[in-house]
Order: structure tokens, then sequence, then C-alpha cells
């Protein structure tokens, strides 16, 4: 049955497009954009006052199926995707077991097509367990469909394991994402070191133990030529050795979380809000300003959300002993409208760049635009509607988000995956 997206405001710089406008939809493609576009049947959906664009996609998401079903599972997960206007998510492999294996990954593909709502991208472990001690089936996991491989969750402590990592998985032209985290120096740290760690008697984490793990997985790509991709990113000094590598030419790109650039560690107050407490830490504000200036420079290359549920009797126990993260998938959206569109800091192509074409091209997924003939992948946004960040607004099976309480601007009425609604009316379709 096709279908008429009427009167949108569509943006794509991909293709130069940026005009008030229809589409029709048909057998899952863009089959035509133009003005006074109609359908001789099917079904109509009006979009003036709203901005269409290419579907967003998040690179970095923990769905928490198998093993951790109470916080996350795949349906739960790609229904909060589809909520906060996300067509596809790609799956870190922390689960438990970790999906290490091509079989594993296979499990995760067809639970995704058994009960997603939104396209599902595995990312395999680069390492049995995630324990950073022997290479893990990288060959049979990116047979099976897994689309980069990463330890996410702890660092790959050893420079000679993750240069074994990158030369095997060169094999495979595969992308690793490196989690930046030196453990020895960050020991038992859970907030940023500095006065903020000072004032509140808590462990610090120094910048230093993220740099010089960015630093060292950089010049491992340098040296085997693989591409890396860097995790949540979330200090000035981290922004320059990527701002450095680029123009050196290397095969890096990185992403930020929303978290880090529109929190940092001054809100950490005397009431230890472990929905705060996130890995890595919240930084400075120069540290989130620095952030902010390599986003719009095009140093950083997306927007991820590092989508991070728990289960709430973990985030109520004491704030060194609480789970690390915070949900994401459905306040991205609206806190980049918020903070950075509303005010002026990006347009909406910068938007389309930072969360569907960048994310993509990162991770080298088929590209989607607005075009004839292109997969109808899409996301329609009210950047005027009213979002309270509160418990009733998830879709998630979590609700630890650092920014419950938030009155937001924008979000997502209707997500298209290949011409099917998974979104509609601001209400996710099953």
């Amino acid at each position: 049955m096709a279908l008429l997206l009427r009167n949108g405001r569509l943006i794509d710089p991909a293709v130069g497009l940026d005009a008030i406008c229809d589409m029709i939809v048909g057998d899952g493609r863009i089959v035509e954009i133009g003005e006074d576009l109609t359908i001789p049947e099917g079904e109509i959906i009006e979009c003036a006052e709203k901005v269409v664009v290419p579907g967003l996609v998040d690179l970095h998401a923990h769905l928490r199926e198998p093993g951790r079903e109470d916080e996350e599972t795949v349906a739960s997960g790609t229904r909060a995707a589809a909520h906060g206007g996300f067509t596809a998510v790609c799956a870190m492999p922390n689960t438990l077991p970790v999906c290490d294996t091509g079989s594993k990954v296979r499990f995760l593909v067809e639970r995704a097509e058994e009960t997603g709502v939104v396209r599902v991208h595995p990312i395999g472990a680069a390492t049995v367990g995630q324990r950073g001690e022997t290479l893990a089936e990288i060959g049979d996991m990116a047979a099976e469909g897994a689309v980069a491989f990463s330890d996410d969750g702890r660092g790959i402590q050893s420079a000679g394991m993750m240069r074994r990592v990158m030369e095997y998985g060169m094999a495979f032209d595969a992308i690793v994402v490196s989690h930046c985290e030196e453990e020895s120096l960050v020991r038992n740290g859970v907030v940023n070191e500095g006065a903020v760690s000072t004032r509140l008697g808590m462990p610090g984490w120094p910048a230093a133990a993220e740099e010089v793990m960015v630093d060292r997985d950089i010049r491992l790509a340098e040296l085997t030529g693989c591409r890396l991709h860097l995790a949540h990113l979330s200090t000035a000094g981290s922004v320059a050795l990527v701002r450095a590598a680029k123009e050196r030419g290397a095969p890096v790109t990185a992403e930020v979380t929303p978290h880090h650039l529109f929190l940092d560690e001054d809100v950490l107050g005397p009431s230890y809000d472990t929905y705060l407490k996130m890995n890595p830490p919240l930084r400075t504000s120069s540290d989130r300003a620095a952030l902010l200036d390599a986003l719009l420079d095009g140093t950083i290359d997306c927007v991820a959300t590092d989508h991070a549920p728990h289960a709430l009797h973990e985030k109520e126990m004491e704030f060194e002993l609480a789970p690390f993260g915070t949900t994401g998938l459905e306040t991205a959206l609206p806190l980049i409208i918020t903070n950075l569109i509303e005010p002026g800091v990006l347009d909406w192509a910068d938007v389309v760049r930072l969360m569907a074409h960048g994310p993509r091209e990162a991770f080298g997924l088929s590209p989607v635009c607005l075009g004839s003939g292109s997969v109808a992948d899409v996301t329609v946004i009210d950047p005027e509607a009213k979002v309270e960040v509160c418990k009733e607004w998830f879709v998630s099976k979590s609700s630890n988000s650092a920014f419950n309480g938030a009155m937001l601007l924008g979000r997502a009425t209707e997500v298209l995956v290949e011409g099917r609604f998974a979104l509609k009316n601001g209400k996710v379709v099953d």
C-alpha cells in the first residue's frame, strides 16, 4: 500500500534537499519526492510544521539480552529506539554470555527479526569473554552479521592484544570500537578526578585514564591500518588527539554522548545521585565545551547514546556500588533539539550529518537518503512538541535517565523502517 508524507520539511544535505514538499513511499522504498503529489489509494500522513529526515542510527546501545532481560530486551530496547526516532541501533556485546561467537551473533540477528521493531546491527566482542586475553571469533561473527568489534564496558588493557585484534580484523575489513579506559589509572574511581571528587570525598577517575588509551589505539590504528572508532569521548585531551590524528589521515572516527555534551561534574552534589554515575564519568565544563567544538568542526563524527538501562534496585545502591550508565535512546533527539537546534548552535542539516549519515559512514552501514529509490528508513520530527522526562515517558524497561525531570522540546512522531511504521503518531507500532 502506498504512503504519502505530505507538506513536511524534507532535509538531507547528502542530496542537497531542504524544502517543503511531499514524499511517496511504496514497497519499502521512496518512490517520489516533489510538490503536490497524490496517490490513488493508500495512507496520507500530514507532516506540516514537521521535519522529515533520513532515519536516525544509534551506534552504541546496550540491549542486555541475553542475561539481563529484567533491564532490557531486544523487543523493549528497539521499541525505545523507535520512540526516540531511531530506525537502527548497534548492540554492544557485553551481555550474559558475552556475544563473542558467530552463533551468538546469529541469536541476536534472529531475535531482532522475531521481536524487534527497528534494525539491530550486532557488535561482536573483540576478545573471548571480553577478558582481553584471546581473540574472539571475529571472522565467524562477521559472517553472521556483526558490523564492528569491541570489548566495550572495559578497555583492552594489553597494547599487544589490541594490535592483534586490529591485525586479525584487517582480514575481514573489521571496524574496532575502543572503550578507552586504562584500568591501572582508574582503579576504583567513580567520578572525574578533581575538585568535585575531592569535595564529595569520592575516588577520582583522571582524564588521563581515557587519553592514554585514545593515543595508544590511534597509534595502533596507524600502525596496522585498521579502522578505529572511539566510543564516548569525554575529555578535551581526547578531542585534541583525535583532531591531530585526522589531520595525519589516520583511519579514525569518534562519537560523543548527549550526557557528556550537556552535563558536567558540577551537577554532582550531596545527594550522590547514582543516575549521574557514568563510564566515562561526567567531566569538567571545559571538557564539555571542547566536545561541542569538536562536534561542530567535524572532529567528532556522530552522536551516540550509550543507552545503558539498569534495574531500579541497582541504582538505589550507594554511589560507589551502583552500576555506571544512563538510558539514552528516548532522550537523545529531544536533548539535541533543545540544547543545539533551538538556540541555533546546529541546524537540521547538522543533525542529519551527526545522527543519520555520520553513524552509517562510521560503521560502513548501507547508506540511506531522501531520494527516489532509496530504502524508506525515515524519521519524522515535531520540533515543537513538549517532552517531560519522567518514568511514564519511557518505553524502555528501565528509566535510569540522567535527565529525569527535564522539560525538553521536540520528539519523533513517525518512524519508518523499510516503509513500515515502527512509530506512528508518537506511539510504537509492534
